[in-house]
Formats: structure tokens, C-alpha cells, sequence
């Protein structure tokens, strides 16, 4: 029978399975602030990670992302570069090889055209005028739909309501009859109008986000700090609030490329896109439609304008994960 007060070692027990023996650091015993420090000596201090270096991480392990940001980046870079990469001018005109089907000989990997016109090349251009369709409808919907939804979801009150009540106006048009009667009024047939016009359609998403995220952050504890500090409501917008909106901004701005793109694709099938000679994948489709018995003419755009319409999305999937702060496990 063990007798109070007796001593640990006669319980079976040594003082050391009682009280663990401090960490020895170069035969001293050390512990707390003692151990942080010869741990940060010895070189093996821990490094914060940011939240954007585990969204990084995430991303890169997203499979399908990463195999469509490739693919991407390769479609996107020979469309940029088509003026080196593209064997043909888009408008070389040769008619001695006049509806010529896809061959290695001479290079026309995607055959020719009625007028001989090499259609790979065509197509690496009709790329580079979609990129940047849908790189500025991107760019630009994206700017004009976080300032406003910022200033209506900071200030609220009668603010919002005349900014939501806009919003809700322009979602409530019918999208396709309105596109086409303003292509046809102020198209002209250039890239660069029809890009205007589809940027003025496609701002409304991004800005409801940014106003529902900016309404759940204007109350935050960090917020109030701001104000209290003195911080004026520009800067607390857009250095305190808006980092935190980038997230959904970023997926919602991924998946406008790939809207853009074959928004133009369709109004430029229907004749009220962009105009010949400027090459796109909408008027090489529309263009193959005239001899259907030559299906490269209508097949190779076609299946490009899908590819890469596949990969925005695979990205966009992968930013949406990544970049979700709930998100524990990669899906693909």
C-alpha cells in the first residue's frame, strides 16, 4: 500500500516518465522562448504560408486545371504569335490548290479554302482575334463590375438601389436580340466594337459577387479599425475589402474568356460578328457551312473553338477549388 507522499520512483515510475526532461540543445536543457530560439539558430524555423501559397499549392495539384492551362497556354501563345508560327498569311490566296483536304504536303495540316487560302493558318489567326476578344471582354467587364458592385455593397442605401436596380435592367434584357441589334447598329464589323458591346452585357455577374462579399466585410472588426485609424473610404475599399473579393472575381473573370469567346463565335455565325477579311473561329465556321461536302472547313475551327472553350473551364473548376478557403481536398 503506497503511503502519501511517497516519491514517484517507488511507484514503478521514473521522475522522467512523471515530468518529461526538457529538449537538450548542444547538451543544455532548454525550453519556451529558450527552444524557439536555438531552433531559429539551428536554421530550422517554420515559415508562414499565406493563404495565396495554399491556394497556389492546391491549384497546381488540380490535374484537369493543370493539363488545360498547358493546353491553353500552347492554343493562346501560337494565336499570339501567328504572324511567326502560321506558315500562310490568313489571306495568301493560291488557286491552283483550291479545296485542298488536310495533308503535311506544303504544310496544310487543316487542307485550303475555295480561294486556296491555307486553313491552318486562317485558324491560327481566327485564335489571336477570339483571344483578345475575349482577354479585353474580360479585362473590361471585370474593372466596371467591381467598381460597382464596391461602391454599392460600401455605401448602400439608396446607392445600392439605383446601382442594383441597373444591374437588375440589364440582366432582365433579352441578351441574344439586344447583342444583335447592337452589332448591327455599332458592330462595323471590328473586334474591337463587338468587344465593347459584349463588355457591356457581362459586367452584371461580377457585380452582384462583389457587392453580396462587399455587404458580409464592411462590418468586420478590421474594417471598423480602418475607420478608427482614419483610413479614408477609397482606401478601405480597395486595400482592406477588395483583396478579399479577388477569389470569386478571378473564377468569374476565367469563365467570361470562354462566354466572350463564343458569344462573338455566334453573333460572327450569324453574320453580325466580326467581318472578312479579319479572321475568327465564328466567321471560319460560317464560312465552311457554303460547302458542307468539305467537312475540315467546318470540323477543325469547330473543334479548336471547343478545346478551348474545355480548357477556360478545367481552369476555372481549379481556380474555383483552389482558391476556396473551405476546400480541403484537390477534386481531380
Amino acid at each position: 500500500m503506497t503511503e502519501i507522499g511517497q516519491p514517484p520512483e517507488t511507484l514503478g515510475h521514473s521522475a522522467a516518465d512523471v515530468a518529461p526532461a526538457s529538449p537538450m540543445v548542444d547538451g543544455v536543457a532548454v525550453g519556451g522562448q529558450e527552444l524557439a530560439e536555438a531552433t531559429i539558430g539551428a536554421g530550422l524555423e517554420l515559415k508562414a504560408r499565406s493563404q495565396w501559397s495554399y491556394a497556389r499549392s492546391r491549384f497546381l495539384r488540380h490535374r484537369l486545371a493543370m493539363a488545360g492551362l498547358v493546353l491553353l497556354v500552347i492554343i493562346f501563345g501560337a494565336g499570339a504569335l501567328a504572324s511567326y508560327v502560321a506558315p500562310y498569311s490568313f489571306d495568301q490566296i493560291d488557286l491552283t490548290h483550291s479545296f485542298s483536304s488536310p495533308t503535311l504536303v506544303g504544310n496544310h495540316f487543316f487542307g485550303t479554302d475555295i480561294e486556296g487560302r491555307d486553313f491552318f493558318s486562317r485558324t491560327l489567326y481566327g485564335i489571336r482575334t477570339s483571344e483578345e476578344v475575349g482577354l479585353f471582354v474580360a479585362i473590361v467587364s471585370t474593372i466596371l463590375g467591381v467598381i460597382v458592385g464596391a461602391i454599392a455593397g460600401f455605401y448602400k442605401g439608396w446607392v445600392d438601389n439605383v446601382l442594383m436596380r441597373l444591374t437588375d435592367l440589364v440582366l432582365t434584357l433579352p441578351a441574344l436580340a439586344v447583342l444583335l441589334t447592337a452589332a448591327a447598329l455599332w458592330g462595323s464589323g471590328s473586334q474591337w466594337n463587338i468587344s465593347f458591346i459584349l463588355a457591356g452585357f457581362f459586367w452584371t455577374p461580377v457585380a452582384r459577387i462583389v457587392r453580396g462579399v462587399f455587404l458580409s466585410l464592411r462590418e468586420k472588426e478590421y474594417v471598423e479599425a480602418a475607420k478608427a485609424g482614419g483610413a479614408g473610404d477609397l482606401r478601405i475599399m480597395f486595400r482592406h475589402i477588395l483583396p478579399n473579393t479577388l477569389g470569386p472575381v478571378i473564377v468569374n473573370a476565367t469563365l467570361v474568356v470562354a462566354t466572350a469567346i463564343l458569344t462573338e463565335a455566334a453573333l460572327s455565325f450569324l453574320g453580325f460578328g466580326i467581318k472578312p477579311p479579319t479572321p475568327s473561329l465564328g466567321v471560319l465556321i460560317t464560312d465552311g457551312q457554303n460547302n458542307p461536302d468539305k467537312w475540315w472547313l467546318t470540323v477543325l475551327p469547330g473543334l479548336t473553338l471547343v478545346l478551348i472553350v474545355v480548357c477556360i473551364n478545367f481552369v476555372g473548376d481549379g481556380l474555383r477549388d483552389a482558391l476556396d478557403p473551405t476546400q480541403r481536398r484537390v477534386r481531380a
